[in-house]
């Protein structure tokens, strides 16, 4: 599979001034496979530990001095590693917390040797990391399911992706291409982005099989919660996993969710998903300003699950007929597509962030489905499952917050609008004027040429 990924870690290999970098992600995004295809790809030499697999060599990070390391492996693999073409490729680190230190002393002894690092549960083991962590001798890159690029790349409709990458929204798309576009997405929506079902419908055209991967991948996702959390933490933790797919695009309210759980153990669960990233915490802000981070409600969120087809599968949709069936839920898995598909836009050196706007005033309630930060403006984005839909919301927060540019995702052709209209807000009449860019789900990764 062609990852996005890629590219940035071939920049990675090529820049003269580096750090070992360390790839951070959920189970089962194919973090493996693409840094060991990367290596083969680009590299003379590729010697890889799974500290899973080969719990015996923890034993060689015992100490800090980084060339007995290399000696040691060297012996162990039979093989002479050449600092400038050699890939050292440690996966599953969060095994080896000592493995995790002596990045470090790579970076500052042996700065030309090209190391990567890798693990499903890293967060965890970052947050409790009982020796001094190597801050400013790492750097970080940031993986997620396949986006809907990935997607089509996979299903080799290269052409599409091409196409979508030169589009200018001035240009018209022929009803047949966006029909098919929509279409795919639509297929997206239930096979997702996670590699294995990519995989398997590639191989075998059958949604049955991607059930069976779904359901693999699910149960998976359980069992590592006795990783990492208490009997009463797994519990809680499952019935989040039933429950989340359920409450995408809604503020989250313990009492809905289980009245009988304690609200301070619910939310200790639910950051233990967010470290796992199984789930993405969507933060309230006050979007008084930028950065929107620092206008955060705490308490105030929103979840979305990991993957798509993953929601679906949790809510037990089957997907036998993509053609017929009809979801009661399509506000939410479109909500559910665009913030995933936000979440794995570059750049991958850093943690993508977005927010929502949500104002609660007795009769005049408003909600943003989702806030981004541009060139240091505020951007508002809408999702709306069908063709058309109110923007009430959309025009309060643009007076509210005197905003100029605002998207709008949908299921519509592309189309830039000048927003020229009035609202009582306050009991007073109000003039809205903004300039309104509304694109279908499949240009959500070109919104930012578009602003």
């Amino acid at each position: 599979m062609i990852r996005n990924i890629t590219e940035y870690l071939i920049d990675w290999k090529n820049r003269k001034h580096k750090k070992p970098l360390i790839v951070r992600g959920a189970r089962q995004v194919g973090k493996t496979y693409t840094i060991e295809q990367f290596g083969r790809d680009n590299y003379a030499k590729l010697i890889k530990i799974n500290f899973e697999e080969t719990p015996e060599l923890i034993q060689f990070f015992q100490t800090n001095d980084v060339e007995q390391i290399l000696q040691n492996l060297e012996i162990y693999f039979g093989i002479k590693i050449n600092k400038t073409i050699t890939l050292l490729f440690l996966d599953e680190i969060q095994i080896c917390p000592k493995a995790i230190v002596s990045l470090r002393y790579f970076y500052e002894k042996t700065p030309d040797l090209h190391i990567i690092a890798a693990g499903s549960l890293l967060d965890h083991t970052l947050n409790n990391l009982q020796y001094t962590m190597p801050v400013g001798r790492v750097e970080f890159a940031y993986m997620h399911p396949l986006n809907f690029y990935e997607f089509l790349l996979a299903l080799d409709e290269k052409s599409l992706v091409d196409y979508l990458k030169l589009y200018k929204i001035e240009q018209q798309i022929p009803i047949p291409i966006h029909k098919k576009l929509l279409k795919l997405v639509r297929l997206y929506f239930f096979i997702g982005g996670m590699p294995e079902a990519v995989k398997i419908f590639v191989q075998t055209n059958s949604l049955i099989d991607v059930e069976r991967v779904h359901e693999s991948i699910v149960k998976s996702l359980e069992f590592d919660f006795s990783k990492y959390g208490t009997r009463l933490q797994q519990s809680i933790m499952t019935k989040l996993l039933s429950y989340i797919p359920r409450a995408i695009g809604q503020k989250f309210k313990y009492v809905n969710f289980d009245n009988s759980i304690r609200s301070d153990a619910t939310k200790r669960a639910l950051n233990l998903l967010a470290m796992s990233r199984i789930t993405k915490l969507i933060r309230n802000t006050k979007a008084s300003g930028v950065p929107l981070e620092n206008n955060v409600v705490e308490k105030t969120f929103k979840p979305i699950f990991i993957d798509i087809g993953l929601v679906n599968h949790v809510l037990k949709l089957r997907i036998t007929d993509i053609e017929e069936i009809k979801l009661n839920n399509e506000g939410n898995l479109a909500e559910q597509f665009v913030g995933q598909e936000l979440l794995c836009l570059p750049p991958f050196f850093s943690e993508n962030e977005i927010y929502y706007w949500m104002r609660e005033k007795r009769n005049s309630e408003a909600e943003i489905d989702y806030l981004v930060q541009n060139m240091n403006k505020i951007v508002p984005i809408e999702v709306k499952s069908g063709k058309t839909g109110t923007l009430k919301s959309l025009q309060v927060f643009v007076i509210e917050k005197n905003i100029k540019k605002a998207i709008r995702f949908n299921s519509d052709i592309p189309s830039v609008a000048n927003i020229e209209t009035s609202l009582k807000l306050n009991n007073e009449k109000k003039k809205v004027n903004y300039k309104l860019i509304s694109l279908p789900f499949y240009l959500v990764s070109e919104y930012y040429r578009f602003l």
